[in-house]
């Protein structure tokens, strides 16, 4: 079968963010450690995200930021991995604070019952 578009056009698996894309950024600047999630967070990836959650909560950083404002789409394993590093930030340090995601994903957090709980720092 021929492949009928330009040669400058991208094919659908070169997208950046198709269906079930997934990426994680993680930085450090200065005391703030920023964790940037960016696609879906699901089932699938959310192995990856508790391992660098883990590993920057064993770091000396005063501050962690997990920015969802990169997400399309979060299912429950996700709000749980939420909930889950919310709560090691209480009893530890409270150093944990979360950059609002897209309207779908505030609008999943608000349905499950969570979102006021949430430290919400914007």
């Amino acid at each position: 079968m021929a492949d009928h578009r330009s040669p400058d056009q991208p094919s659908r698996a070169a997208q950046p963010f198709g269906p079930g894309h997934f990426t994680m950024a993680s930085a450090r600047n200065g005391a703030e450690h920023v964790i940037g999630l960016f696609g879906e967070l699901d089932l699938a990836n959310a192995d990856s995200v508790e391992e660098e959650l883990a590993r920057v909560e064993a770091s000396d950083a005063t501050s962690i930021v997990l920015d969802l404002s990169g997400l399309t789409f979060i299912d429950s394993t996700g709000v749980r991995l939420i909930l889950s590093a919310d709560a090691r930030s209480r009893a530890h340090a409270d150093r944990l604070s979360l950059r609002r995601g897209p309207r779908s994903v505030q609008r999943v957090l608000e349905i499950s019952g969570v979102e006021q709980m949430l430290p919400f720092s914007d």
